[in-house]
């Protein structure tokens, strides 16, 4: 009969267990040089001489706005003062990086259902065959007996052991937080946002 508990401890739980695990330490790692490497290439334009710092990139926007005339006086008659509102242009360049959101995907739980099944099962098979004959013959005075007789015992015996592993593994992944240090880097980006105005042409 196989010995059931020497089965188990052959298994290397290292693998069943530390593989999954080290697999979610991997794709959060993945995550985070994504978080990077987005930031890098999309908020910044690379500078040709590497030791200088990266600029930051912008985008342009340029649309019209109407304002209070301040010279508007309703008994005008003629232009601009008969006019409540001038029209002007507004340039604004605003930041790259705070119209988007940063990819910050992390790892929240990760369940590891590792079962092991060892079933085993041992069958004895018994048969036995018997036989025997006998002859009699005889002239008057003279008897002759002849006999015999047999027996055959037959025995076998097997044993099955089936195993079984199942692994199931489930990851919970969320939309982590904005870190600290970036939101206040975000914030700084914000303050830079340039805003200009002048007055359409006439």
């Amino acid at each position: 009969m196989p010995n059931l508990v020497q089965e188990l401890n052959s298994l290397d739980f290292s693998v069943y267990i530390g593989g999954p695990l080290q697999a979610a330490v991997d794709a959060q790692h993945a995550a985070s040089m994504s978080q990077v490497n987005f930031i890098k290439e999309v908020g910044f334009i690379p500078n040709q001489n590497a030791s200088l710092p990266s600029d930051l990139r912008y985008v342009k926007f340029k649309y019209k706005k109407d304002v209070p005339n301040p010279g508007y006086s309703p008994t005008a008659t003629s232009a601009p003062a008969n006019q409540p509102y001038n029209k002007v242009d507004v340039e604004i360049e605003v930041p790259f990086l705070t119209m988007l959101t940063i990819p910050a995907l992390r790892i929240e739980e990760v369940n590891i259902d590792f079962n092991a099944k060892l079933t085993s099962v041992e069958t004895t098979n018994v048969s036995s065959e018997f036989a025997a004959n006998a002859e009699v013959s005889g002239r008057i005075w003279k008897v002759k007996f002849k006999a015999s007789a047999s027996y055959k015992r037959t025995s076998s015996s097997t044993s099955t052991t089936e195993r079984t592993y199942n692994l199931g593994v489930r990851v919970r992944a969320v939309n982590d937080e904005m870190p600290a240090g970036l939101e206040r880097i975000l914030n700084l980006m914000e303050e830079s946002i340039i805003r200009q105005e002048a007055p359409a042409a006439a």
